[in-house]
């Protein structure tokens, strides 16, 4: 009896050897997506009222949550039914992320424009600072959905290439989705707080010294941070939709095939094959846009 359970013991600890070795090797192969998934829900959880960033940021990090929860098993379930179909809802995924990212990039060339206050009596008739809170959270959620996807996948695709039974298959994956979800939403927490951070420290200093410095330091920094982000998330989005479509559309695997063995030349690739994902998808949904409001005005 007792040798029996020190048996299982011993399979449960080469078990979870097992994990960890395998999720390490796991998370370095999603480490670029998390980067990017980082720089996307950064840009996506600024611009709220100070007081309602941590709310927000909660309620998109516990949307987050759910998102795996729902993915992982249909993800194992549309692997084991019918594998290509990873590969076509991943596709969709990535039209979705790039007409996001064209989107941003058309109302900053061609929308700004506006002023100020211009903007505000907009946003003001026609949604409440309630109503836009929530549009944006639903938002930052259903682009996490997508890069959560790919997480996913990419996780999966790595233990099925070691030949890992299917509780390891089970635990590695999941484990990485949870690790996914609390370290690109911690950074962010602490991205969005920097100001506060900032604050404390010119208080607690009296302003004086180095903490009295390093406190200004962060509270001028958050503005060019978020900036930064949005700049940064809108290119991730550009380029995890081309990296999509460079290796998941057969057609356009081979696409400038020649510039694959170049890094700088591989991103470029992966944003112009973004860019025009982007666009495709953008003339879909406003001529589809037009045709509902046809189709009302009638």
């Amino acid at each position: 009896m007792a040798s029996g359970f020190f048996a299982i013991l011993d399979d449960i600890a080469a078990l979870m050897d097992d994990v960890a070795v395998t999720s390490k090797i796991a998370t370095q192969k999603t480490a670029g997506i998390l980067g990017d998934d980082l720089a996307v829900n950064a840009e996506k959880a600024t611009g709220f009222l100070a007081s309602r960033e941590l709310p927000v940021l909660w309620a998109i990090t516990k949307g987050s949550f759910i998102n795996k929860l729902i993915i992982l098993p249909v993800v194992f379930l549309l692997n084991w039914l019918y594998a290509p179909a990873i590969n076509y809802v991943l596709i969709l995924g990535g039209l979705y992320l790039a007409f996001e990212g064209v989107e941003k990039i058309i109302e900053f060339l061609f929308h700004r424009d506006k002023k100020g206050h211009e903007v505000a009596e907009e946003i003001k008739e026609d949604q409440s600072a309630e109503e836009i809170e929530k549009t944006k959270v639903k938002s930052a959620i259903t682009t996490d959905f997508i890069l959560s996807v790919e997480i996913v996948i990419i996780a999966l695709g790595t233990v099925l290439e070691e030949s890992h039974p299917f509780i390891t298959q089970i635990l590695v994956t999941s484990l990485v989705a949870f690790i996914a979800t609390v370290g690109v939403y911690g950074i962010v927490a602490l991205i969005v707080r920097m100001d506060d951070a900032g604050f404390k420290l010119i208080k607690k200093s009296n302003d004086k010294g180095f903490f009295g410095k390093l406190g200004h330091l962060l509270v001028k920094a958050l503005p060019i941070v978020i900036k930064a982000l949005g700049v940064i998330g809108t290119i991730a989005l550009i380029m995890v939709a081309g990296g999509i479509f460079a290796h998941r559309v057969e057609f356009l695997h081979h696409f400038l095939d020649s510039w694959s063995s170049n890094k700088i030349l591989t991103i470029l690739k992966e944003i112009i094959l973004g860019l025009a994902g982007g666009l495709v998808a953008l003339a879909i949904f406003t001529m589809g846009k037009g045709a509902v409001s046809l189709v009302k005005n009638k």
